[in-house]
Parts: structure tokens; sequence; C-alpha cells
């Protein structure tokens, strides 16, 4: 396990046993059948494995909780020779390192194919293994992974560091009544024996371990685009069509912003409900929430995220997960430069102060002993990477973004600077340093007078201080207004018993964003009485709302000021869904709340199986279970 965090050496990763110095996987071939009654995925991989330092004989991929049957060398002629291979001890968070002992032989080479036959566990943390009655459908097992950050190895021995990009081919078997897609383009399909369906996929495109993504299920298409299918369970899939109807319109922009989108098509699988996260941006085949579509397209922003992702995370990757700002805040500044060309300017600045409500909410969720956490590049060694995925990356890296775009001249002089960045580094992943090199070098290129604005950033504290970002943004608020007088004209009346003033009409041109804002700035001043809230609640409906994210501002604020009457909605609300950016902080507010704790354990214990491992071991810690 390397544990050293050096920026010099930029191959290094603390987080896994992969020996990217000696040997490097170039491309992957999977075959694989899926076996619901299971829960496991079998079959074997075939690396291309170029060998860049013949002085080691070990080659090292990580794995979680594989069962490694055999590992030979594959020949051109198809000829196998079986390699000793060995499992290291097993770790609580990295799992095991796969040793393959190479031949003298093989050595001389430039490259071999080393075929490992294996099969996953049920308890694969990459895997969510659904029961019918876990679906919409209720009437078929469903599946689907999340590699994201490091669990690509408990689907596939491999070098499970985005390091290391790679293409890979790959045949899905899977039961007939079922379709197999993957982040990859289809290109065949046909029947095999024994009621079984083989779909094949390529992907020509280098992509990290992480990016690599299976779904397996009921699932029916719908085309909305040129180059655009919505996926889903057929009693969604036309709920679904309707809302990312303006999916190419986003595609569109990036092309005229940065480059031609490379990746072929871009369609989207809308996932059953315990998907844990917004969105995932598996290339060719984004991941989105169930909970995003709520019939007037006001959710889809998160769509303009993970199309950003084509550009920033997918062509361009950080090197390890340290560097995760790399990808999501780029991304984030991307989605804002998206959605100002369909909505103006000011709806970017609007987006941007939710963002930063958002980043103080995560800042000050992270106690003295996890503030590591709320640095931009946090020493991650030693840590599960999961445990560091929060609003932090995104959103203070969209504000360094921004307040370099502000400094060095606005859009004109910034927006150059990014393209030429996504170009000089398209297909390969970087570090932190690499990119603030490639800063310097830029601009000393086109405009060496801004070498001494970029001196005068306090580079030590944004990139390695903790807490909110050293520079107050000073977004445009002109769309904010309205919410910050209708809520300042609540707050004034805090300690009041009347509220008669109040209604509906009050925010009948609020639109959702707007009304996240304004539920947002009333927490803040919490928290508040239960006739404060009652009387909201009769104003605004809020308890009846359908959009997911004014729901979650709305049940947090209640439970923020120990509104019992609001416990069976975020019950009910934690147990239809499982996205993370939700489930942990309802879980979390519930276990403080007076009489929340037992009602938080016993709601987790009851639906545990429902959710994906990843968001399942998240709240566990947030209700002490772990």
């Amino acid at each position: 396990m390397t544990t050293t965090t050096s920026e010099n050496n930029w191959e290094v990763d603390p987080n896994s046993y992969s020996n990217v110095d000696n040997f490097k996987v170039n491309h992957m071939k999977l075959n694989l059948k899926t076996e619901f009654e299971r829960k496991v995925l079998s079959g074997y991989v075939i690396n291309e494995v170029e060998i860049v330092d013949n002085s080691v004989n070990e080659f090292i991929l990580d794995t979680r909780g594989l069962k490694i049957f055999s590992a030979s060398w594959l020949k051109e002629d198809n000829k196998e020779i079986s390699l000793d291979f060995k499992l290291g001890n097993v770790h609580s968070m990295y799992g095991q390192a796969l040793r393959i002992i190479f031949t003298d032989d093989m050595l001389k080479q430039q490259k071999v194919n080393v075929k490992i036959n294996y099969e996953t566990t049920p308890e694969c943390s990459a895997c969510q293994w659904l029961e019918p009655s876990q679906t919409e459908g209720k009437k078929y097992p469903y599946l689907y992974t999340q590699c994201e950050a490091i669990h690509a190895r408990s689907v596939v021995p491999c070098q499970d560091t985005p390091i290391i990009k790679l293409t890979y081919d790959a045949e899905m078997v899977v039961p007939k009544e079922l379709r197999a897609l993957m982040s990859a383009v289809l290109i065949d399909e046909k029947i095999v024996e024994n009621n079984y369906v083989s779909y094949k996929f390529e992907q020509k495109m280098k992509i990290p371990a992480y990016l690599l993504a299976i779904a397996v299920g009921n699932l029916k298409g719908i085309n909305i685009g040129p180059r655009s299918t919505v996926w889903s369970e057929p009693e969604v899939v036309e709920k679904a069509a309707y809302e990312f109807a303006n999916t190419e319109d986003f595609i569109k922009i990036g092309e005229e912003y940065l480059t031609e989108y490379v990746w072929g098509v871009y369609d989207l699988l809308v996932l059953p409900p315990s998907f844990p996260f917004g969105g995932m941006e598996n290339p060719c085949l984004t991941f989105v929430t169930p909970t995003i579509v709520v019939g007037d397209r006001s959710l889809v922003d998160v769509v303009a995220h993970e199309i950003s992702h084509s550009w920033t995370g997918n062509l361009v990757t950080n090197s390890n997960w340290q560097h995760f700002w790399l990808n999501e805040g780029h991304t984030m500044y991307l989605e804002r430069k998206i959605l100002s060309k369909l909505h103006g300017e000011a709806y970017r600045d609007f987006s941007a102060i939710i963002g930063w409500s958002d980043l103080k909410e995560a800042v000050n969720s992270y106690g003295k002993e996890e503030e590591y956490f709320t640095s931009l590049v946090p020493d991650l060694r030693e840590k599960d990477p999961d445990d560091s995925f929060s609003t932090v990356p995104y959103e203070k890296g969209f504000n360094l973004l921004y307040y370099l775009e502000k400094i060095l001249g606005g859009p004109k002089v910034f927006d150059p600077f990014l393209k030429e960045y996504v170009i000089h580094f398209t297909n390969k992943s970087l570090s932190t340093s690499q990119w603030k090199d490639f800063l310097y070098s830029y601009f000393k290129k086109h405009d060496e007078s801004k070498i001494k604005v970029l001196d005068s950033v306090d580079w030590n504290t944004w990139l390695y201080g903790y807490g909110m970002p050293p520079v107050d943004p000073k977004f445009d608020r002109t769309l904010l207004n309205m919410c910050d007088e209708l809520a300042n004209k609540w707050i004034n009346k805090k300690d009041s018993t009347s509220f008669d003033e109040f209604s509906l009409k009050d925010i009948k041109d609020f639109d959702a964003k707007q009304l996240m804002i304004f539920v947002s700035k009333i927490t803040e001043e919490g928290p508040f009485s239960e006739t404060f809230i009652k009387a909201m609640d009769k104003a605004y409906e809020f308890t009846k709302t359908k959009n997911s994210e004014v729901r979650f501002l709305w049940q947090i604020l209640c439970l923020n000021s120990n509104y019992e009457p609001i416990f069976p909605e975020v019950v009910k609300f934690v147990e239809e869904q499982g996205r993370m950016k939700f489930v942990i902080p309802l879980y979390r507010y519930l276990f403080k709340c007076k009489n929340g704790a037992d009602l938080a354990i016993s709601t987790f214990k009851k639906n545990i199986n429902f959710y994906h491992p990843i968001a399942a071991d998240n709240i566990a810690k947030e209700l002490k279970l772990k």
C-alpha cells in the first residue's frame, strides 16, 4: 500500500494497491453472467497489460470480496499458461491486493494479456441487487452498480485508481426478460442458451475504472434526441422522457463552450428509488435519481451537471481522490455556464448562492475531528474516499474558479483558459499541482500581466485550508430579492402568535430554486416554535410538496426546530428513496431531535436492505451504529 501523497509523483494513489509504475492496463475485456439467484456476477476479465518496468515480477491489482479462481497468460494463439497468484490481507476500506506472478518470458514482452476467472460475492459494495418489490414494476429483479470512488475493485480485479485510464469491451449475459446497459455503446445482442440474452458493448474512449457501470433490469427506452435515449422501467419511462426532453440543448451548449462531444451517445438511465446519488456521469449512460422526475422539469439541472462531466471528469480526470475537486469544481462551473446560456447570467449567481448555502451546511456538519474533509485537497491516507464526498469539492471548487474568473478579467479571459485546459489534458489524469502549473503556464504564454494577479491568490488557504473559502464571492442577488424580503418578514415575526397576513399568493411567482433559497434562509435563523412552523405550513403547504428538493429543505427546517408532527413525513421520505443528499442529513437531524433517536435507528434498521451499501454505511455512521 502506497502511503505517500507527494504531488511530485503524480502516479501515487494512497487508496490503491496497484503498482502502476510497473504495469499499466490499457484495455479490459469483460465477460460476465448475471446470476440474480446467487446475487453474483460470474465470468472472466482479460487485461491487456503494458509492462512499464520489467524489474518487478508481481502484477498487483485491487480487489474487494472477489472469489479468484485462476489467472493465466493468454497468448496470441489463445493458449493459456497458468500463473501463480496470491491475495493479500483484507483491509477494511481497500480490500485485498491480488498479486499475479509474471514469468520471465512475460517480462520480455511489451504487452501481455492476463486472464482472470472470478466471480463477485453478494457483499459486493458496488452492486445493488434489488428484489422485485424494490422496483417500480414489482415483477422483475434489478441490478445496478456504483463504482465511484473505489468500488470497481468489488466488480472486477482492476487497477482501481483514476490515474489509469483504459478502453473496454464487454459481454453481459442476462435473463431473457431483462436488458443490460453499460457505460459503453451497445454493438450486438442475441439470444443464447438456457433463456439468456447476450449484450455486447464497446467503449473506445479511455476511462478510469470508477466509470465502469452496469445496469440490468426490465428496461424500456424512448428516444429524446439525435444521440440520446432515456431508459427506465416501463412504468416511469414516459414521464422521464418528458422531463429530459431538452437534453440535446445541454450537449450543444457544452460543445459550443468547450470541444466536440466525443462519446458517441448520451443516454440517461432513471434508476429505482434506492440509487444513492443525484446522478452519476457514467460515459454514454448517465445514471439519474427518480427524485428529479417531478413533472415540471424544475430539477433537471442535474443533467446539465452530468453532461458537463463528459469533459471535466470523464475526458479530464483527477489523478486520485485527494484531487476530486478537479472533477467536481470544474463541472459545477460548467453546469452553471450551461444554465446561464439558457436562463441568463443572473441565474448562474442565483444557483451559486444556493451552492454557497449548501457549502456552509456541509462545512458545519463536520466535527473538529473531521474538519480536514473541508479542505479542497484533503489528505486521504488511510481514509475512505467515500467519507470525503460532500458539497465541499463541488462548491468550494466552483468558488475558486469563479474567484479566478473575476480577478483575471471575466469570462472573456477565463473561458479560453478552460477550453485550453480541457484540450491539453484530454484523456489524461492530473493532480492539483499540475492544474496550477498549467494555469500559470497558460497565462504566461497568453497574458503575462496576469501572473501578478495569480501570485496574489492565497493558494495555501484556498487549496489546503479548512472551512469556508477565504473570499466572499459577493454573488449578484437580483433573483433573491423576493426570497429575502419574504424570509425577513417571517423572521421578524419569529416570536409572534399571529401569521394571518401570509398566504400562497406570497410565493406564486417563485420557481423551485427560489423556494429552496427561501426555506434555507429561514432555517439559518432557527430553531422556531411549533406555532411558527404550523403557520408557515398552513400558508404554503410545504409538507404536501412533490418537489423533492423543497420537501427535503422543509423537513430539515422542521427537524431543526424539533417539530415532531413532521416525523412521519420524514420517515415516509427516507423510505421512498435512498438519495444520500437527502437521507443522510434527514437521518442526522432526526437522530438529534429530542424524541427522534429511537425512530431514526428503527427506521434505518427496517430499511437497511433498501439502501445502497454506500448510503447504508454513511447513515450507520450518523446513527452511531459504526
